[in-house]
């Protein structure tokens, strides 16, 4: 159960993105997450239910086109 639970490290490596670029866009609301004491957590599912609305999002995007 450990593991279902992400720290800002590990979704930014599992998003290939920068730490600092994870922390804004959880600041933002713009990825799932919620604090413990201060720190950033990420549920694991949440984050690929969220990356999976964001695809089909593009993918529905350049349909039109």
């Amino acid at each position: 159960m450990a593991d279902e639970i992400l720290t800002i490290r590990e979704v930014a490596e599992l998003l290939k993105i920068n730490e600092k670029t994870a922390y804004k866009l959880a600041s933002s609301g713009k990825i799932p997450g919620f604090k413990v004491g201060g720190s950033w957590r990420f549920e694991r599912q949440e984050i690929a239910r969220w990356i999976k609305r964001k695809v089909e999002e593009q993918q529905g995007g350049n349909g039109g086109a």
